[in-house]
């Protein structure tokens, strides 16, 4: 009746139980390298997986620079969930299978829960409002973090925002910050600022706007290849998609 059940379970999200030729579980442990930015998303679609699929993933969530070390470190892993920019890092690609899009996520600017919303909407009034911010903070060694670095580049506002900046090391320290004053305003993907204690302000004006895609990929020299993947296909399943639209992202393309 277990099993059943779980084959059950299994059905509505979408994956093939692994079962043994004698009827018991073969049940595997994948080691996932995932972006720091997924922490909240995986958090929640992981024991739906494991739940369904009896498979145990063991997840290391990084940021961009030290994903593309220990994709490249020679340690084994089974499969990335991550930012595409690791796979712009040739060295990094080639321990990867040809990746699939699972979601995308825009950019944007949070405030503390209840806090006055400062004018975003347009390159003037964005550039303004990060102007006349006490404080900012966000992730600068990610991959959304370089994208925002850039940006003010392209404002011409690099060396105004580096004084005002409240750097992190991983994502999970963004909402902290602003929720207890820190720093005044959060800028990142939307689906780290999808979060308690912060208001979305909105997302970054047209003209300045960007997605960030995030690509799933088996590791070439994995041993758990139908595990991994089933991983893979439940990012695409109905229930997956359903959490990815409720963290403030977009499905991918598959």
């Amino acid at each position: 009746m277990k099993m059943s059940l779980m084959i059950a379970a299994a059905s509505l999200l979408g994956l093939a139980p692994v079962v043994s030729p004698t009827g018991g579980a073969q049940a595997a442990e994948l080691k996932v390298l995932a972006g720091g930015s997924l922490r909240s998303l995986l958090t929640e679609l992981a024991p739906q997986f494991e739940h369904a699929s009896g498979h145990k993933l063991v997840i290391d969530f990084d940021t961009t620079p030290n994903l593309i070390k220990a994709a490249t470190s020679g340690e084994p892993f089974d499969l990335g969930v991550v930012p595409i920019d690791v796979f712009y890092d040739a060295a990094a690609k080639a321990h990867f299978t040809p990746p699939v899009e699972f979601a995308r996520v825009g950019y944007g600017v949070a405030v503390k829960a209840g806090a006055p919303r400062p004018d975003i909407s347009t390159k003037q009034a964005f550039k303004k409002t990060l102007l006349d911010a006490r404080s900012i903070t966000f992730l600068p060694e990610s991959a959304a973090g370089s994208y925002i670095l850039r940006l003010f580049e392209r404002l011409g506002i690099e060396e105004a925002m580096k004084a005002k900046t409240i750097a992190q090391a991983q994502p999970t320290g963004i909402i902290p910050a602003v929720v207890s004053g820190q720093a005044e305003l959060a800028v990142f993907v939307n689906n780290v600022l999808t979060a308690p204690g912060v208001d979305i302000v909105g997302p970054f004006p047209p003209g300045l706007q960007q997605e960030l895609v995030f690509p799933a990929a088996l590791a070439v020299d994995t041993k758990q290849k139908e595990a991994a993947k089933a991983f893979i296909d439940f990012l695409m399943s109905p229930a997956a998609i359903a959490v990815i639209k409720s963290k403030g992202m977009t499905p991918g393309k598959g």
